[in-house]
């Protein structure tokens, strides 16, 4: 490859048996890095993201390109020999398995992490489960949004006087797919030395709670249930969106010089001698009556204004974007985090790090179905009556 950040993981061959989101956003990653990735999929229709929305590409939805560019794609039927020989054959070639099959399916097909582990003891095994491979909700199927709901994430998000709800990105099944990434590394590395491979496990609910962590450990140790800001933070006041006149702009003033920046900004440098404002701790007591006088100074004022004025004096404020405004802006444009896929017309979102300053390009779309069967010498469909 020309960009040596897409090929620092030449060499590294993984077998992906992933559905949707988070077995195919870790192999995605892997592939976006170099590795060689081939994703098994049911001969009858495929991963199930090819139909998650209208036809976007060869009759598969965007969804599918996101999640599985730059893979390999062979159908193959599992519950047949042929299909459970080609398996043992590609398993084998291959240094990394990923697959978030439902609980049970793997021992039902032969190819749980202890048996596949026992006859290839250098494969890296990654499972992805939605509650778990312990507890007794172990074999339970999940999603993203029941898992956010589960798990205690949705009750933080919001405002105080809104219902749960959950995050707009699939923030579980992505952060899943990341854990993977990281500990198939990680356990790669260790066989360098040791010449074993392993077993990955981690789930949806477990990373829920590891994005939830820092308010679970609040309750664990203080007993201090976690309080709904919106935009806002426990811990900092005022540091959270703000109606201008021309849109919403969020300020952060995490510690007390930076308010007093932001009070003589707004033209009141008495609430510096104010005991009821002086302090980040007095303040937090006294938000109601602090947000009483400032949000209408903020509304008075068009947002560009403020954003000049803020910057300006150093006090950190952002505007709160619409995707399309965000993507406009001069500085997400100079990151170059949209990529163009091989030689297909469109683009991508692409991985969020650069490797002696090359950021990582999209070497390939989403395969068709089938479509790497016959070069890894398989017929067009491996199945019972093959």
């Amino acid at each position: 490859m020309n960009s040596r950040g897409s090929g620092v993981l030449e060499g590294v061959r993984v077998l992906e048996l992933g559905q949707v989101l988070a077995g195919p956003f870790a192999s995605a990653i892997l592939a976006d890095l170099g590795a060689d990735v081939v994703k098994l999929e049911r001969i009858e229709g495929g991963d199930d993201a090819r139909r998650m929305g209208p036809d976007f590409r060869h009759g598969d939805a965007l969804n599918f390109q996101v999640f599985n560019r730059g893979k390999q794609s062979v159908a193959i039927d599992l519950k047949s020999d042929a299909g459970k020989v080609a398996f043992e054959r590609l398993v084998a070639e291959a240094d990394i398995f990923i697959h978030n099959l439902r609980p049970g399916v793997p021992l039902a097909l032969g190819i749980d992490g202890p048996s596949v582990c026992a006859r290839h003891p250098l494969l890296i095994y990654c499972e992805i489960s939605a509650f778990g491979h312990l507890g007794p909700m172990a074999s339970r199927p999940g999603y993203e949004p029941l898992v956010q709901a589960f798990s205690g994430l949705s009750s933080t998000n919001g405002g105080p006087n809104d219902p749960p709800m959950r995050a707009g990105a699939s923030i579980c099944d992505q952060g899943s797919g990341m854990w993977v990434v990281i500990g198939a590394l990680s356990m790669l590395q260790r066989r360098t030395h040791t010449g074993q491979g392993g077993i990955l496990q981690t789930s949806l609910l477990e990373t829920a709670l590891v994005w939830n962590g820092q308010k679970a450990d609040a309750f664990t140790n203080e007993g201090a249930l976690p309080q709904r800001h919106r935009s806002g933070h426990p811990g900092f006041v005022p540091y959270e969106a703000f109606d201008t006149a021309d849109g919403p702009l969020l300020i952060c003033c995490g510690n007390d010089r930076l308010f007093s920046k932001l009070a003589v900004e707004v033209g009141h440098p008495e609430w510096l001698n104010d005991e009821r404002f002086s302090t980040n701790r007095a303040r937090l007591s006294n938000k109601a009556a602090l947000f009483e006088q400032l949000e209408p100074l903020m509304a008075a004022t068009a947002r560009t204004e403020w954003i000049a004025r803020f910057e300006s004096a150093g006090v950190p404020c952002a505007p709160v974007h619409t995707v399309p405004e965000a993507l406009a802006h001069p500085q997400v444009r100079a990151l170059g985090m949209l990529s163009p896929v091989g030689d297909d017309d469109f683009s991508l979102t692409t991985l969020p790090l650069t490797i002696d300053g090359e950021r990582p390009r999209l070497k390939a779309g989403a395969p068709r179905l089938g479509a790497h069967n016959e070069i890894h010498g398989l017929p067009a469909f491996i199945s019972q009556n093959t």
